[in-house]
């Protein structure tokens, strides 16, 4: 049976965060774009990730609420968790934010919906079960899966992933978790305030990204809440028993558990999409791009978590769909060429446990590595009359600048530190140096005075410093 065919300006494989906005972009200016979608709109985001993983931690932090209140007069009760509701939270919560995302709504900007698996049939096609369209440009925005890590007995075992936690039938007694990076973490967190046993396992020492003393003091938060940390250790094995899971660790230690949770990073979708006929290069961590997302085959781009090395951020794949807009559509050549990259120093990061920790830029190690000279400013939030009232002390602002005043990057641990760190991505994005936010109005009492107060901590060397006294002592005489 002959295929439908079609000859349109884009067509997109995944309806993802990068993929619809670039439909939604394409579409709205009137061009013909044609949207391939295997699974569910909206992508790992909506579906598996950032909207379901949020809701559950709200869910979590009510339950935690209500065994935390001794500090302030309020009598700590056990909070009685149906699982089934949390479930049903969830569900409707991506529910709500579903129709953003529908097949319904980009058929009605004008963009072609196939609910098939695509591939390429050579470099200048793509094909389905019952399509074959041609484009002048191809985007693939096929998002990334659960890693599953190489231990022993692992594919021999049920576990769970982000796909399929937040359906499992009932709630974890004792949840093992594979993986001490920003899912294990606010999910670990998560179950333990629900009631469930946590066990976090990793090859590796918690976030090891981050700045290390606030991935070290968001672990020990995590611990005093009843989070256990097995990192870093090497899993021998994984076995399945009559009453769940056990793995077997180094020095002979076993942990055993109710149920598994593999969160060991991901891992790009690219096997089924035959690249190889289209001429495009890819590795294990995914397609290779330049800056401006364009791939081996001069027609095709990648956007997102498959791109490599540029992704494993809805709003990273957001701001790649919004490069792509402009370079194709607002940006005549050369200069798509350089006004139109995606790659950026500046892309913040959050994780929503409890304490937050979001980040921006360069590490002071980072930094220190690549030659510059250093200010690395600090303030804590037990100086924060805000976090004093709330008694959420834990944590500070740590904002690394050069000697003169360039911000190069910054990590914040506390409550509401993913929001804080904005102030931070702002002033970056816009080339204001630590002087602008050092000079910023902030309402009293808020935790942004924390942002503030780093900042002018640059200042107080110089600002009371022997030379400066004597020169306001002399000023002082002329009034």
């Amino acid at each position: 049976m002959p295929k439908n065919l079609h000859d349109v300006d884009i067509c997109i494989i995944g309806a993802g965060a990068g993929g619809l906005s670039i439909a939604s972009g394409a579409a709205q200016l009137g061009r013909s774009v044609v949207l391939f979608e295997a699974e569910e709109m909206g992508g790992d985001c909506l579906n598996y990730g950032c909207v379901p993983s949020k809701a559950l931690i709200s869910a979590a932090k009510y339950a935690h609420a209500q065994t935390a209140g001794k500090k302030f007069g309020i009598k700590p009760v056990t909070p009685k968790v149906d699982w089934s509701a949390v479930k049903s939270h969830i569900s409707g919560v991506i529910e709500t934010i579903a129709p953003v995302d529908s097949q319904e709504r980009f058929e009605g900007m004008g963009v072609t919906v196939i609910r098939e698996r695509a591939r390429f049939k050579d470099g200048k096609t793509v094909e389905s079960a019952t399509f074959e369209v041609t484009a002048k440009r191809f985007i693939v925005a096929t998002g990334s899966r659960a890693s599953v890590p190489p231990i022993p007995g692992l594919d021999k075992v049920d576990y769970l992933t982000n796909e399929t936690i937040f359906s499992a039938d009932i709630l974890p007694t004792h949840l093992l978790i594979i993986g001490a990076g920003p899912i294990g973490l606010e999910l670990g967190q998560s179950f333990r305030r629900l009631g469930s046993k946590v066990s976090i396992v990793d090859i590796a020492p918690p976030l090891g990204q981050s700045e290390p003393e606030h991935a070290k003091a968001l672990a020990k938060c995590l611990e005093e809440e009843g989070v256990e940390f097995h990192a870093p250790v090497t899993t021998k094995k994984i076995t399945q028993t009559k009453s769940g899971i056990t793995m077997h660790l180094e020095g002979g230690k076993k942990l055993k558990g109710s149920h598994l949770l593999v969160a060991a990073g991901r891992a790009p979708v690219v096997n089924e999409l035959n690249l190889e006929a289209a001429g495009v290069e890819y590795t294990r961590r995914g397609i290779t791009t330049d800056d401006c997302l364009r791939t081996s085959n001069k027609k095709i781009f990648a956007v997102g978590d498959v791109a490599a090395g540029r992704g494993g951020l809805t709003h990273a794949a957001g701001f790649h769909a919004g490069a792509i807009i402009k370079s194709f559509y607002f940006l005549p050549p050369p200069f798509n060429r350089w006004k139109g990259r995606a790659t950026t120093d500046r892309m913040p990061a959050a994780i929503y446990t409890s304490p937050e920790l979001a980040s921006i830029g360069l590490t002071e190690a980072a930094a220190r590595e690549a030659g510059h000279k250093l200010k690395v400013l600090h303030f804590e939030f037990e100086e924060n009359d805000r976090a004093i009232a709330e008694r959420r002390t834990e944590g500070n602002v740590k904002i690394i600048a050069t000697t003169k005043g360039k911000i190069l990057g910054a990590s914040i641990l506390g409550e509401s530190a993913g929001d804080l760190i904005q102030l931070i991505s702002l002033a970056m994005t816009n080339g204001v140096k630590i002087s602008g936010l050092a000079q910023f109005i902030s309402p009293y009492p808020t935790r942004a005075e924390a942002v503030k107060r780093a900042a002018s901590s640059f200042y107080t060397e110089t600002v009371f410093s022997d030379k400066t006294r004597k020169l306001a002592g002399f000023l002082t005489k002329l009034h």
